[in-house]
């Protein structure tokens, strides 16, 4: 290696220190030893995870895990109420629990003009109401049962089960999907109030101000009128998912409880005046008053529940205060879980505690329910 030059002597160009680097002053270079770059090292062999991440990263994987997911889940439904009704039950059942549907969905589908809400999750919400809840509920209210039956015996049991514990399952297991599918709304609210410069909250990021966070770029605020907009479309939109998912709860509960309650009655009728007779409508009772109650009765019973689990989620998701949007989801599902119990409860002491019930509490609450729904309508754009 050359030493280096003498003092004084004018310092080469490959002698000089790099000063402009962020790292600190580079090695001074000597010539005639400029170091080799090595040559890249071929890449190693990806892990075993790597294919798997990206496999769910596919923009397919998500619509295809829901479908197996909804495809098992009524597979087993079926095969959970044919085991309880027999063929002969879940045909007439499903005869039976198929006429008030198009009356709940033609109601919904007349109020997502306003809530706008894309077909897929309608379609998603269907699915998981009328497959994945009532599965769930079904298989959860039989361990609930034998639980507290175990625990209280039988009588005070089955009431426990059917006043508290049923409810609750059912109402919860129907309010997953609203969280998944009403989310949009949170995004919705946090990009108008990322537009407002004066609400208080600005500079939280992904909250009031989402310009430093690459979402939406600087603006003037929002109107007053813009806000309120935004809840009653978000109103709407909880009211028809939740709807359209306890529609296809209350359509697969149905088919169970008609179905039941036709082989309960054909039992009887063979058992009382032997095959050779013809039936009449006196023979199938408790098939004709279960339609009447749950068919005829009550079609919106379980979407009156549910909206309003979905009402309190579309406060808690657009609400710009603290508590509001602390408190309307908890309690809307704790409403909801209230009348479904005092819907039970009548349903269980006779013919006029339930008239009763039905006049003084489920008629003035789906009354306020269709007058929410008219003014998110008529004023939403």
């Amino acid at each position: 290696m050359p030493l280096p030059p003498p003092p004084g002597t004018p310092v080469p160009y490959a002698f000089r220190v790099s000063s402009g680097s962020s790292d600190g002053p580079r090695a001074a270079v000597v010539p005639g030893s400029e170091p080799t770059t090595a040559p890249p090292s071929a890449p190693g062999p990806a892990p075993a995870w790597a294919g798997a991440l990206a496999a769910l990263r596919h923009p397919l994987a998500g619509p295809a895990a829901s479908a197996l997911l909804l495809g098992a889940c009524a597979v087993l439904i079926v095969h959970l109420v044919q085991s309880q009704t027999g063929t002969t039950g879940l045909l007439v059942g499903l005869g039976l629990a198929v006429l008030p549907v198009p009356f709940v969905l033609g109601a919904l589908t007349w109020l997502n003009q306003s809530a706008q809400v894309p077909a897929r999750r309608l379609a998603l919400c269907l699915a998981w109401g009328s497959c994945a809840a009532t599965t769930a509920a079904l298989l959860a209210n039989g361990w609930a049962s034998d639980y507290l039956t175990a625990l209280q015996g039988s009588a005070r049991g089955q009431t426990l089960g059917a006043e508290f514990a049923t409810p609750l399952i059912e109402e919860t297991a129907k309010g997953v999907v609203l969280v998944l599918t009403m989310l949009p709304l949170r995004r919705a609210a946090r990009g108008r109030s990322g537009r407002d410069g004066a609400d208080g909250n600005a500079g939280h990021c992904g909250e009031a101000r989402e310009d430093g966070c690459g979402q939406a770029p600087p603006g003037p605020g929002p109107t007053r009128a813009d806000r309120a907009r935004l809840r009653r479309r978000a109103v709407a939109s909880g009211i028809v998912l939740s709807g359209i998912t306890a529609c296809g709860f209350a359509f697969t509960e149905n088919v169970l409880y008609l179905g039941r309650a036709f082989t309960d009655d054909q039992r009887q009728r063979l058992d009382s005046i032997g095959l050779g007779m013809s039936p009449s409508l006196r023979d199938y009772d408790d098939t004709v008053h279960t339609f009447v109650l749950r068919a005829l009765l009550s079609p919106f019973a379980h979407p009156l529940f549910t909206a309003l689990t979905g009402v309190g989620l579309a406060v808690t998701l657009t609400a710009r205060r603290r508590w509001p949007a602390r408190l309307a989801a908890p309690g809307g599902l704790l409403l909801a879980v209230a009348l479904h119990g005092a819907w039970n409860t009548a349903a269980g002491r006779g013919t006029h505690e339930f008239l009763l019930v039905y006049a003084l509490l489920m008629v003035p609450c789906f009354v306020l329910l269709t007058g929410l729904a008219l003014w998110s309508h008529g004023r939403s754009p």
